[in-house]
C-alpha cells in the first residue's frame, strides 16, 4: 500500500523535536513492504501547502497523522493546538478518499476524544510499530480491522485492549534514519532506550502512553543504532526516556558501550534525582553527556510526598553536586501550586532551587491535569473538574488561595534570574 505519514506537530515547546515515534512506525511499515512517505510539517510555515502537494503527487491509499501535543501545558492563557491538526485532516479528506488514522503521544492520552474532535476514521493508542503494519495488512486484504489491539474506530470505539510490545529488541529500527531530513541533523535528535515508567508520579501521563512496566531495549542494539545515526551525520542526541538513570545498572551499561565504541557524540537526558551514585555520573560524562533535565519539581519534602516523588530534597542536592563535579550542565524544573501547596512551601522551593548547581530552569504555575492520573482523582474529589471530564481542553490544578500571590512572587523571582523562565 502507498502510505503517507504526516507529523502534524509544529510546536517548539522547550526544544525543537524530530518525529521519532513516527519514524519508527514508518520503518516498520516499510519493512512490511509498503511504499512509505513521511511528511514532517515542523519546517513548513504554510502547513496545508505541503499536505496538498504530498497527497496529490503520492495518491496515498492510507494516511497516518501523528498528534504529539494537545496544548502547551501553560495555565496562563493556555493554547489549544488541535485546531491546526483538524485543518490537516479536513484537507486530506477533501483531496483523498484514503482512510485517515491517528496516532502519537498526544492522541494516546485522549484516544476517543481526539478521534471525535478531529473527525478522523480511526486511531491507534500506544505503540504503532506492531499495530500499524497489522492494520495495513488487514486493509490491504479488504478485511475489517475490528478487534485489533489499541485500535479505535470512529463511532465504534475501542476494538481490542491495547497491548504493549514486551520485547523492544524486536523493533524494526534499521531504517529509521532514512526518514530524517537534512535539517534534522542540526537538532538534538530524540532517542529512546526504554519505555514505561513504574514511578507513578501523581500528575504524569507517561504511564497512560507507555504503561507502568519498564521495558528496555538490548544495550548492544541501542549503541548499534546510535552508531548508525552518528555515521549518518547526527552528533547531538536527546534521550527522551522518562527516566534515563532507572535502573542504574542499565544506564551504566549503555554508557560503557558508548565509551567502548568511541562514539563522538553529545547527549542530554531526563534524569531522576534519586538512586544516583558517583560511578554513574562519571560514566555519563565520559560517554558524552553534557546536560540533564533535573525534574525535582519542589524543594519541600511535604510537597514531594504529595506528588508521589520517591526522593528527598537532600538527595536532589547531592545529585546536583555530583553532576556539577563532572561538568554536566543542569536544567531544573519547579511545579508550583499543586495539592497542599502553601506560601511557605513555595518559598522553600525557591530557596532550594537557588541552592543547586543549575545553569537554567523553568517554573510552572499550575499543573496540567491528565486523565487516569492520581491528580485527576484529587481534582475531581475537590470539585475542580467534573468526574466525567475527558480533559481534552486543558485543565490545571492550582491552590486558588495562593494563585494571585504566586504569580507576583514567581515573576519577581525570575526577574532576578535571567536563566530561568516561567
Amino acid at each position: 500500500m502507498r502510505v503517507l505519514l504526516i507529523s502534524a506537530n509544529t510546536e517548539k515547546i522547550n526544544i525543537l523535536p524530530a518525529p521519532l515515534g513516527l519514524n519508527y512506525v514508518a520503518a516498520a511499515a516499510q519493512e512490511s513492504d509498503h511504499d512509505v512517505r513521511l511528511l514532517d510539517l515542523m519546517s513548513h510555515a504554510d502547513i496545508l501547502a505541503p499536505v496538498r502537494q504530498a497527497v496529490e503527487s503520492f495518491r496515498p491509499e492510507i494516511i497516518g497523522i501523528s498528534v504529539r501535543n494537545i496544548d502547551d501545558q501553560v495555565m496562563q492563557a493556555a493554547r489549544f493546538l488541535l485546531d491546526d491538526v483538524r485543518g490537516i485532516v479536513r484537507e486530506c479528506r477533501n483531496l483523498s478518499g484514503a482512510p485517515i488514522v491517528l496516532g502519537g503521544a498526544g492522541y494516546s492520552i485522549f484516544p476517543q476524544a481526539v478521534l471525535d474532535y478531529l473527525e478522523a476514521d480511526m486511531g491507534i493508542q500506544g505503540e504503532g510499530e506492531a499495530a500499524f503494519p497489522e492494520l495495513l495488512a488487514r486493509l490491504a486484504k479488504g478485511e475489517d480491522p475490528a478487534g485489533l489491539p489499541g485500535l479505535y474506530l470512529r463511532g465504534r470505539g475501542l476494538q481490542g485492549e491495547r497491548a504493549f510490545i514486551r520485547d523492544l529488541g524486536c523493533l524494526p529500527v534499521s531504517g529509521v534514519h532514512h526518514f530524517l531530513t537534512a535539517y534534522d541533523r542540526n537538532l538534538w535528535m530524540p532517542f529512546q532506550t526504554r519505555r514505561g515508567c513504574p514511578m507513578n508520579c501523581s500528575y504524569c501521563s507517561t504511564a497512560v502512553i507507555e504503561g507502568r512496566t519498564l521495558r528496555k531495549r538490548p544495550p548492544e542494539q541501542v549503541v548499534r543504532e546510535l552508531k548508525t545515526l552518528a555515521q549518518a551525520g547526527f552528533r547531538q542526541f536527546y534521550f527522551v526516556d522518562n527516566t534515563f538513570n532507572l535502573p542504574p545498572s542499565y544506564a551504566k551499561e549503555i554508557c560503557r558501550l558508548i565509551i567502548r565504541e568511541g562514539l563522538d557524540i553529545q547527549w542530554r537526558c531526563i534524569f531522576y534525582p534519586g538512586t544516583v551514585d558517583e560511578e554513574l555520573i562519571r560514566l555519563m560524562a565520559e560517554a558524552g553527556c553534557c546536560e540533564v533535565s533535573l525534574g525535582f519539581e519542589s524543594g519541600s519534602a511535604r510537597i514531594l510526598k504529595a506528588l508521589n516523588k520517591r526522593f528527598s530534597p537532600e538527595e536532589v542536592r547531592r545529585t546536583s553536586q555530583m553532576l556539577a563535579r563532572h561538568g554536566i550542565r543542569q536544567m531544573g524544573f519547579l511545579l508550583l501550586g499543586g495539592p497542599g501547596e502553601t506560601r511557605e512551601s513555595v518559598m522553600e522551593s525557591l530557596r532550594f532551587a537557588d541552592s543547586l548547581s543549575l545553569e537554567s530552569g523553568k517554573v510552572s504555575r499550575g499543573i496540567r491535569i491528565y486523565p487516569g492520573t492520581a491528580l485527576a482523582k484529587i481534582a475531581a474529589g475537590e470539585g475542580k473538574i467534573a468526574r466525567d471530564d475527558a480533559l481534552l481542553r486543558p485543565a490545571f490544578y492550582m491552590v486558588r488561595e495562593i494563585e494571585e500571590w504566586l504569580a507576583g512572587e514567581v515573576a519577581a523571582w525570575i526577574a532576578d534570574r535571567p536563566r530561568w523562565m516561567g
